[in-house]
């Protein structure tokens, strides 16, 4: 007697719809990644003041009358500690007892130094230290080289994880508005884990959603500033040329006094305070200033100056060579990505969303497992959702279906714009600071709608070239490369008209 097979096992009806199968699914994939990666950024929103914490006779020293600047300092270090190699000298703040760090990349050493008499206060091995190892957790889950790139997806999953949520909260009906909103702590556990998943996802959505798209942009730095340049309309190899500048060498010629290379940046930033010093690696090495000009965001504008270390030669001046995006790449980035742009109140909001993820996977997996169990037990195939449109019927009539999936991206790409907007806004209302912060969320985001709309668009030359000419041409692929198109199309205008049309924004 033959077996008869068994049906194929699919979700529950509410769980039909596509965006909820991808909520399900990654939430389940990559929800212990996500849960790790928050908790460790949670950590790093106050690094600076846990390592101060946790070392303070490194941190801080005894404040005397005249503190040196970095071009007073380093002469005597050299002179006093020849053994040690400056590589990066930079100041953590403003704070009079605070000391100068000093970085050798060769040895991973860290020196503090006493900013009043130029001695040692103290060294550690970097990778030694508590939010060292946090940080590590936090970029690579400690696996060299690909735990950076598992970290990066999964910040985009965690902002796919967000979206789509937001679009099952949505309730059917406007009376039920105030049920999605709150918990009911009269209802019994189940309810209340239900309603705790719903109401922590939807009020921590604009920190969260920011946050993850803005820790994508950190990891893939590599082809989101690239993307800046082009978007500016520069070119992509700019930002390589401009930061890999060289020294030009001759057998007489010697190495710039630092007091004239800080004479240099006075004259040329006004105002502005030198926060770090990266010494030449070799001969042919420069000298680079990053430089902060206590402007917004409220932990500084962060701005950058390269110079040729024999004649002094501005190599790069961030506010002259670089697009405005990709300045602000600079200032805004690691900010918003830390909540530091806004001063406590929006580093407290980066805390708590950086917690919510572990929520998130706990809450949402008491609501997914017993489901699962349950269907399963019942190994009930339920039917799959009727779709209208054929195959063949979008063979026949591919430009009136090509341009209905447009008018429909158009309808979400300009949704979608404008729920980013409101997400920047949000973060940064408690803190008075909300242009900023709603118009970068536009432009990271558009970064990500170039990736994609590349992606749809091989796709959809492959489905052109390779299966339509067989009849084998994929309905899904067109839809695809349509909405793409259509978001292209909205972000990149967007992108445009607010960081290309001279709003002063910076």
């Amino acid at each position: 007697m033959k077996q008869q097979k068994r049906p194929v096992l699919r979700w529950a009806t509410h769980q039909q719809r596509w965006f909820a199968k991808w909520h399900v699914y990654l939430g389940i994939i990559a929800g212990f990644i996500v849960a790790i990666v928050g908790i460790t950024g949670s950590i790093l929103v106050f690094e600076d003041e846990i390592d101060t914490a946790l070392n303070r006779p490194l941190f801080e020293t005894t404040a005397g009358k005249t503190k040196m600047d970095f071009a007073q300092v380093v002469p005597l270090v050299k002179e006093q500690y020849p053994q040690i190699r400056i590589d990066y000298i930079y100041s953590p703040d403003d704070k009079p007892n605070s000391t100068y760090i000093i970085y050798d990349y060769k040895t991973e050493q860290q020196y503090f130094i006493d900013p009043y008499t130029g001695r040692l206060s103290g060294k550690r091995l970097y990778e030694s230290g508590f939010i060292h190892v946090v940080t590590e957790i936090h970029r690579t889950l400690l696996v060299p080289v690909i735990g950076r790139y598992i970290v990066g997806l999964s910040s985009l999953i965690l902002l796919i994880l967000t979206i789509s949520g937001l679009r099952l909260w949505i309730p059917a009906k406007w009376k039920q508005l105030k049920q999605v909103l709150t918990v009911n702590f009269k209802a019994g556990f189940k309810r209340q884990n239900y309603d705790w998943h719903n109401v922590t996802g939807f009020y921590s959505a604009p920190v969260v959603s920011l946050l993850s798209l803005t820790g994508f942009c950190i990891t893939f730095s590599i082809i989101v500033i690239p993307l800046l340049f082009v978007l500016s309309g520069k070119s992509p190899q700019g930002a390589a040329q401009l930061l890999g500048a060289k020294s030009i060498y001759s057998k007489e010629a010697k190495m710039l006094p630092l007091t004239t290379v800080i004479d240099i940046a006075n004259k040329t930033m006004p105002g502005s305070k030198i926060a770090g010093m990266a010494m030449p690696a070799d001969s042919t090495g420069n000298i680079r200033l990053d430089i902060s000009t206590g402007q917004l965001p409220k932990s500084g504008k962060r701005e950058m100056l390269i110079l040729d270390q024999y004649s002094g030669r501005i190599l790069l001046n961030s506010r002259r060579d670089f697009p405005e995006v990709a300045d602000a790449y600079l200032s805004w980035l690691t900010p918003i990505h830390f909540g530091s742009f806004g001063g406590l109140p929006t580093r407290i909001l980066a805390l708590i969303g950086g917690l919510m993820p572990a929520v998130l996977f706990v809450t949402g997996f008491i609501i997914w497992y017993p489901r699962w169990k349950r269907q399963a037990s019942k190994d009930i195939a339920l039917p799959r959702r009727k779709i209208n449109i054929s195959e063949e019927q979008v063979v026949q009539r591919p430009f009136s279906y090509f341009s209905a999936q447009l008018k429909k991206g158009f309808v979400y790409a300009l949704w979608l714009a404008l729920i980013a907007a409101v997400m920047g806004i949000l973060y940064g209302l408690i803190s008075g600071i909300v242009l900023q912060p709603a118009v970068f969320t536009i432009a990271f985001c558009c970064t990500l709608v170039v990736i994609n709309f590349v992606v749809a668009l091989l796709c959809f030359l492959f489905n052109l070239l390779f299966l339509a000419p067989f009849k084998k041409g994929s309905r899904r692929l067109v839809r695809y490369f349509a909405l793409s198109f259509s978001f292209f199309a909205v972000f990149v205008l967007m992108y445009v008209l607010l960081l290309n049309t001279g709003i002063d924004i910076f």
